[in-house]
């Protein structure tokens, strides 16, 4: 949600997608198939976590704050010195929006992202004694944290069976049939109904995965993907392009 300087990266990051995001292409997929589809990526992805860098839970919510429109790498590697420097909220809160931005500068939007980091330093300090909340509520109140952001944490930190849909995520959701959707919050609901519960915590990481290295936005991968006996996709990449010859 965009807020006067920044949004966290959901559905005002999210949801443009949808103007082309095929929704009514593939016809939605069976419960059945659904499970098919999801055992097949436990196996794919059996160690699957987050690719972002971050020893605890302070860490992990600056983190995803930082990764809306840029990517995992480009974060990773901001957040090394940020963290080596303020590796708490206090301290953090006490490098003020200048000191977080001075670290911070090779990523997107990160005068907003500073800003925004640095309010939220502050209200965990005065509002929370320091720590980060477990509620959807109490993180949605912070600075530059809206839904996604607090399914990341919720999922990740606190181990709750939560789907944080970002734009892999609803592309694939809707190109594979597995969940289709006009917008990121038919998508999580729709996700969070048809994954079956006792996978549907890992299937966040699963299906990330999935969709960052080989269900790719421009060009899928179909040819090697290990869920394309279950996509409902009716333009599948079932063959590789042809290699271009060197001259």
């Amino acid at each position: 949600m965009l807020s006067a300087f920044f949004c966290d990266g959901d559905d005002d990051i999210v949801a443009p997608s949808t103007r082309n995001a095929r929704t009514t292409g593939p016809k939605i997929m069976s419960r059945t198939a659904v499970k098919s589809f999801m055992t097949a990526l436990s196996h794919i992805y059996p160690d699957a976590e987050s690719e972002l860098i971050f020893r605890n839970t302070f860490e992990l919510l600056v983190s995803v704050v930082l990764s809306a429109q840029a990517t995992d790498k480009s974060v990773n590697k901001a957040t090394k010195g940020l963290f080596e420097e303020a590796p708490d909220p206090r301290t953090m809160a006490a490098l003020g929006e200048e000191g977080i931005a001075r670290h911070i500068r090779t990523i997107g939007l990160w005068r907003a992202k500073a800003h925004n980091v640095a309010l939220l330093c502050q209200q965990l300090l005065d509002r929370h004694q320091g720590e980060v909340p477990s509620d959807r509520a109490s993180l949605e109140a912070l600075p530059g944290v809206g839904r996604k952001t607090a399914n990341v944490v919720l999922n990740v930190a606190f181990d709750q069976d939560t789907m944080a849909v970002d734009t892999h995520i609803f592309r694939l959701s809707n190109r594979t049939g597995l969940a289709p959707g006009k917008n990121v919050r038919v998508v999580e609901k729709e996700l969070v109904a048809r994954i079956p519960k006792k996978m549907l915590r890992p299937s966040h990481h699963w299906l990330i995965l999935l969709g960052r290295y080989i269900c790719k936005a421009r060009s899928p991968e179909c040819w090697h993907c290990p869920v394309t006996e279950w996509c409902l996709n009716p333009d599948k990449a079932l063959t590789p392009p042809p290699t271009k010859k060197i001259r």
